[in-house]
């Protein structure tokens, strides 16, 4: 019922919109306008001028020979503006009602300063008077990136963070708490929300529009939920396309590449080909009807992981090297065991007395053990693929009004990493948006649409193929009984321990009798396994079946028609999740559907005083959730004018719902079940019954590996009981900013300065908790009345036990709440336009966590304290040849995620490329590199190793001046 409801929303929305906001007046008298638009410097004439009418939604551009002619339901005056991306936009009075040779002449210029942005008030207004820090690509500056790809390229913009997946997937962020998957931030394309509904973060470039169809990228680091909502907590992404009435013709593009390049061990041994190529065309009919179309295909080996880094290293003790040894891109590991638990199992009991072992029982260690798992590349699909269609047709209702249709697909293969390492093969996403625009107010709806195609997750894959050779129980039971047997060859007394080094050779040679007849990567046991794991659903196998769906309704409204004295603007949103991941990520099973409803208001007024040097705005922003209390969201700002010198202040507020997973996930990924925040999960797995802090559990292991006895007080004295934890709830951040904008030195040096401070509150973090059998006081002493920890419930404590109903380690969400959590940072940018068209820019980001979040808790700030980026280059340096080249550093930081944690390297990178422009093929030949020197480096612990690509490509395009 909520679903239809949904759908009901979306259509009464617009035809509301379309009955009493399109102004279907027809007027009686028309203005005729036609002309040529010329370069000043040249005189050559310049195709794809775009011209706009002042106040409407109509217009048009010059075709091959510059020319244009335009026809106007008004009569006269109005204004012209012609704009080009490159050259100084020109506003021109018509007074006449048939002009016939109107020509035009455009400066070209460097638009350093010149930009206007949407995104920092969702009006149009200067990036230099910008009331919140904004950077901003356009058609140019995503045509010169060096690097492979302009999504990329978005790196080098001042305060980005970009984190990599995978070759064909980034996730960006802003101001810390950085992630793999960043539910802070919000990414709109065309004014949809990109994340995928049951992940609840932006999904990259996957389904996006390719370069070609990109006209500009606006990017605003920190809080903006006053104007945009939910989860606009660390900031938001604009990516806009083509209008095709504006941008039309064919263009094409082919990009081939090369990376891989001298493979370490694990890694392909010789370069490895990638493929990237994309078409475009956009057609207008009697500037009333335009269409286009726009696909696109990627295709390469993707970036391996490789990290055998060892994430239970506390566990080994005293010993040479780690039983029970977890490494980070090693899946099969995960299932560990205290071989100690199986000292007083009834099987192995009668199988050691029946060897002759029976005295070595005593002698088993309290000692985890793992199995031995499976490289990540005999169990990932390294074959990323991305394929995209993007189609729109627009339909100008009047002068004023302009209807269209959106569908963006993407689909392919590619590898991401969360709580575990997940293959994404052949997935699939889409959105279907229908929406009515005019100069002064919109309205859309759109539904985004997921299909995880033959998804699965590595980690559960390799220890499922572990396991449909010999389960666990098994497994461990034959290590154990080599294990004694190892003892007895040694001569070690029964009874006893023995040396470090004897434990050793008795664990090798256990393992070495546990993994006899094991299946090998490679052979036909092994892929039939394996087949089999991936081709069967959660919880029988490792794949996903998730087709979960969002719909979106929302629309805005500008009184700049109706009120002079302010500016003013209104809106509206409604939001639905219906979440079909049929059992395998939420407990949506049958007969349990799982829909989350959102909607929110918001109101934005501006106004210009002290002789128009002060503009002071103001917003606010409801929105409420099914499941959570409502949430205000403010902000306030001042931009102070003095010529070219703007100086902000703004502080500005913004939440964070859960997610749809921190709400409602139910699943279980080897190390722990997962569970949802809300109160359902907690009481389904009595979670706190005789639980115990994850980071105590740890201490108590740490003092049994020391020599502590487990049911010691010195071990159990580490131990700490857990009851409770607080109730799930939105996280809120208030953000202090001060900025600086200029242009100096005669307009050829522009300064961008930025400071904030942010404090947040209910931080939404996840935490573990451990359960033992039966009611354990920590400190006891063995054999009292009290219910003393013994040989069988407290070696439990030491391992996770994950088999479905036997749970006994559970992650599960929820708030800190007896703090405020800070962090404050800084960012210049500086850019300066040298003679002869050189230009040399730069930023420098600086972001630190103030507050300690304590332990027990993820410390996931996941942020290089400073980093900066350098580039230099010029478009004309000869004729037809351009060059860019790019230089990026940032520091070494620690990383933190339920995946893993660990230290990532500083990073140097260089990028470069030179362009060559055809005229008479209207194309740019391009040739470089990303990475080009090929330190090797890796942005996130415990994901892929990045090397470098080398590229040549070929853009065609009929509108290339």
């Amino acid at each position: 019922m909520k679903i239809f409801t949904s759908k009901m929303w979306l259509s009464v929305f617009l035809l509301v919109a379309i009955v009493s906001l399109a102004p279907f007046t027809v007027l009686a008298q028309q203005t005729n306008i036609a002309g040529t638009v010329t370069d000043a410097d040249t005189g050559e004439t310049l195709i794809g001028v775009n011209i706009v009418v002042r106040g409407k939604v109509i217009g048009t551009i010059t075709d091959n020979n510059g020319r244009f002619s335009l026809r106007v339901n008004q009569e006269p005056p109005l204004t012209l503006i012609f704009s080009m991306v490159g050259f100084a936009s020109q506003e021109v009075a018509i007074t006449e009602s048939n002009v016939s040779n109107l020509r035009i002449s455009l400066q070209e210029q460097t638009m350093l300063g010149q930009e206007v942005v949407v995104s920092a008030s969702r009006v149009e207004e200067s990036i230099l008077q910008s009331p919140v820090t904004i950077e901003k690509m356009d058609i140019l500056a995503i045509r010169e990136t060096p690097a492979d790809n302009y999504y990329k390229g978005i790196a080098n913009l001042k305060g980005v963070d970009v984190t990599t997946s995978s070759i064909n997937f980034q996730i960006i962020n802003a101001r810390g708490f950085n992630s793999t998957g960043n539910t802070r931030f919000v990414q709109l394309t065309d004014g949809m929300d990109t994340q995928a509904p049951a992940l609840n973060f932006p999904i990259g470039n996957l389904n996006g529009p390719s370069e070609l169809d990109v006209e500009s990228v606006e990017f605003i680091p920190g809080a903006s939920s006053a104007l945009y909502g939910p989860n606009a907590f660390n900031g938001i992404l604009l990516v806009n396309s083509k209008n095709p009435f504006e941008y039309q013709g064919l263009s094409a593009f082919y990009q081939q590449g090369v990376n891989h390049i001298n493979g370490r061990p694990g890694e392909p041994q010789s370069p490895q080909p990638m493929y990237q190529g994309s078409i475009r065309y956009a057609h207008a009919f009697n500037n009333k009807f335009a269409f286009k179309v726009n696909g696109s295909f990627m295709r390469a080996e993707d970036w391996y992981g490789t990290d055998r880094t060892d994430l239970n290293r506390a566990a080994q003790g005293d010993l040479p090297f780690n039983p029970g040894a977890n490494a980070v891109h090693v899946f099969g590991d995960e299932v560990s065991n205290n071989i100690g638990l199986l000292r007083n199992v009834a099987g192995v009991q009668q199988a050691a007395q029946g060897m002759g072992l029976g005295g070595y029982l005593s002698s088993i260690p309290d000692q985890v053990v793992s199995r031995t798992g499976y490289e990540e590349r005999h169990l990932v699909d390294y074959g990323a693929e991305n394929y995209k269609l993007n189609a729109a047709l627009h339909y100008r209702v009047t002068d004023r009004a302009e209807l269209s249709y959106t569908f963006n697909y993407g689909a392919g293969t590619s590898v991401y990493t969360g709580a575990q390492r997940y293959s994404l093969s052949n997935f699939e996403i889409s959105q279907h948006k229908l929406e009515l625009k005019g100069d002064n107010f919109f309205v859309r709806g759109y539904t985004t649409i997921e299909n995880s195609g033959d998804s699965y997750i590595a980690d559960l894959t390799g220890v499922a193929i572990n396991d449909r050779w010999r389960n666990n129980s098994d497994w461990f039971g034959q290590y154990t009984l080599g294990y004694m047997g190892a003892l007895q060859q040694q001569q070690v007394a029964p009874g006893s321990m023995g040396t470090p080094q004897q434990q050793a050779n008795a664990h090798e040679f256990a393992r070495g009798i546990a993994d006899q007849g094991r299946f090998l990567p490679g052979t036909p046991e092994f892929e039939a396994a394996k087949a089999d794991v991936q081709g069967n659903v959660i919880p029988q196998g490792s794949l996903f079946n998730d087709q979960s769906r969002m719909y979106m309704a929302e629309g805005q409204y500008d009184f700049k028609n109706e009120i002079d004295f302010m500016d003013l603007q209104v809106g509206a949103s409604y939001r639905v999740y219906d979440l079909r991941s049929n059992g395998t990520i939420f407990a949506d099973v049958e007969g349990n559907d799982i829909t989350i409803e959102e909607y929110g208001a918001f109101a934005q007024a501006s106004k210009r005083v002290l002789d128009d040097r002060l503009k002071l705005t103001g917003s606010i922003r409801y929105d409420k959730n099914e499941n959570f209390d409502g949430q205000f969201s403010p902000r306030i700002s001042g931009v102070w004018t003095q010529g070219n010198s703007n100086v902000r202040l703004s502080y500005q507020t913004g939440f964070r719902m859960p997610t749809t997973q921190a709400q409602h996930i139910d699943l279980n990924v080897v190390s722990a079940r997962l569970i949802g925040g809300l109160p359902f999960y907690r009481d389904k797995y009595n979670v706190f019954e005789n639980a115990y802090t994850i980071e105590s559990v740890n201490n108590y292991a740490a003092a049994v590996g020391a020599g502590a006895s487990p049911i010691s007080p010195e071990a159990t004295g580490q131990l700490v009981q857990i009851e409770s934890l607080p109730d799930l709830r939105p996280e809120q951040v208030q953000s202090f900013e001060i900025g600086y904008k200029s242009l100096l030195a005669s307009n050829r040096l522009m300064v961008d300065f930025a400071y904030y401070y942010n404090i947040y509150n209910d931080f939404i973090t996840q935490t573990s908790v451990r359960r033992a059998p039966g009611q354990v006081f920590p400190g006891a002493l063995p054999n009292t009345d009290e219910g003393a920890i013994n040989a069988v419930n407290a070696p439990t404590l030491l391992t996770p036990i994950t088999i479905p109903g036997q749970e006994n380690t559970f992650q599960t969400y929820t708030n800190i709440v007896d703090r405020e959590v800070r962090a404050h940072g800084a960012a210049l940018g500086l850019t300066y336009n040298l003679p002869s068209n050189y230009t040399l820019s730069g930023n420098y980001n600086f972001n630190r966590l103030i507050t300690d979040l304590g332990a027990g808790f993820l410390n996931d700030f996941n942020t290089p304290e400073h980093k900066t980026n350098i580039s230099f280059g010029n478009r004309k340096v000869y004729n037809n040849l351009g060059f860019n080249v790019t230089y990026r550093y940032q520091t070494g930081f620690r990383w933190e995620s339920t995946f893993a944690q660990g230290d990532v390297p500083e990073i140097h990178n260089f990028d470069a490329q030179l362009s060559y422009k055809v005229p008479n093929l209207k194309s740019i030949v391009k040739l470089g590199g990303s990475n080009i020197f090929n330190n090797r480096y890796i942005q996130n612990f415990g994901g892929p190793t990045i090397g470098a690509i080398y590229y040549v490509s070929i853009t065609f395009d009929e509108l290339l001046n």
